[in-house]
């Protein structure tokens, strides 16, 4: 599975790209067998301005990628390359993953409409499946439709079937074989909706951190003031009184209340409750969110409540607080328990 936004940033550079006549290369990891810095359906962006947007081993193989992607420039035509990261003769770079990783580097044109597909969908924010044909490069989008994959291609219906089947639970793109073909599929999906709800100094940090986690965040606060893009360039803002929004405009979001004002953290603690929330962080001591959901006719059972919000980090600062609050949310996104990694021979499940 690919967070909607980060293809979306990958796709702004593309168009960038193409408005100046530039070649443009997705190189996208189809495969990890082993250790690995980053997980299948991470995708980078190369052009032949030579521009590298993303990154997928985290500096080790970028400019190797590079080299290989000048190749694709010219013949147009899509490539599969493989790379053992456990070769140490062949890149005498003591890279710490030690795994496999396959590589495939797609030409994208802006007279495909496939294309013009994916960007409206990523536009929209709306849930796609992305399946290539490893070969030829061939790509197709499946838009879901009634919580059911809408089909208008040529694909083996067996493909269909499976990736209606994953659509729901794929947790990391995968490579399926069908007939002696090699087909990469990836669920695209919006990245979890973030409400904080508060525009203070302290919010600044974490929502920054939020975005770069991969949340969408929205900022919810009457304050112009302080509530708009100067201060948060990475967050959609919200300055109408909550009461003011309709039921299910923030269904199903995760929730951080952080007003620094009892009655508007009553008022917002109310409406993330009543909204069926995924999580409902609140800043400060229990005491005070037990009075705030005793006042407004609740309790910490009521719903996903998690006071004080945070991981146990020593925070102190508002950058340290932002951590230790959006470690929690990973944690709690990635359905882990938060310990050392120290001893462990596997970082990714």
């Amino acid at each position: 599975m690919s967070r909607l936004h980060e293809f979306q940033e990958l796709f702004h550079q593309i168009q960038i790209a193409w408005e100046k006549d530039e070649q443009t290369v997705l190189v996208i990891l189809t495969d990890v067998k082993g250790s690995a810095y980053r997980l299948p359906g991470t995708k980078m962006l190369m052009t032949s301005g030579g521009t590298m947007v993303g990154t997928i081993s985290g500096g080790c193989l970028e400019a190797d990628l590079y080299e290989w992607a000048t190749k694709v420039f010219e013949n147009r035509k899509p490539m599969t390359l493989k790379y053992d990261l456990s070769d140490t003769e062949i890149w005498s770079l003591g890279i710490g993953c030690k795994g496999d990783l396959e590589i495939l580097f797609l030409p994208i044109f802006p007279q495909d409409g496939t294309w013009k597909k994916v960007e409206k969908h990523l536009a929209y924010e709306e849930s796609f499946t992305l399946i290539i044909d490893m070969e030829n490069g061939q790509t197709k989008v499946l838009q879901e439709m009634n919580s059911k994959l809408h089909n208008d291609t040529d694909l083996p219906i067996e493909l269909i079937e499976y990736a209606e089947a994953i659509y729901m639970k794929q947790t990391r793109a995968e490579v399926i074989e069908h007939q002696n073909k090699r087909y990469y599929m990836d669920v695209v999906k919006p990245s979890e909706k973030l409400i904080v709800a508060g525009a203070g100094k302290d919010a600044v940090p974490l929502v920054e951190l939020a975005y770069k986690a991969g949340f969408s965040v929205t900022v919810l606060d009457t304050r112009s003031n302080l509530n708009n893009l100067q201060h948060f360039p990475h967050a959609k803002h919200i300055t109408s009184a909550i009461e003011n929004l309709s039921d299910s405009q923030l269904n199903h979001s995760w929730w951080l209340i952080m007003n620094h004002h009892m009655e508007k953290d009553e008022v917002s603690l109310k409406y993330a409750i009543e909204s069926n929330p995924r999580y409902i962080g609140v800043l400060g001591p229990i005491y005070r969110t037990n009075e705030m959901l005793n006042n407004i006719g609740y309790s910490i059972n009521s719903a996903p409540i998690h006071s004080p919000v945070g991981l146990d980090l020593g925070a102190e600062s508002m950058d340290e607080v932002a951590i230790s609050i959006i470690s929690e949310l990973m944690c709690l996104r990635a359905d882990r328990t938060p310990q050392y990694l120290h001893g462990k021979g596997k970082i990714h499940v």
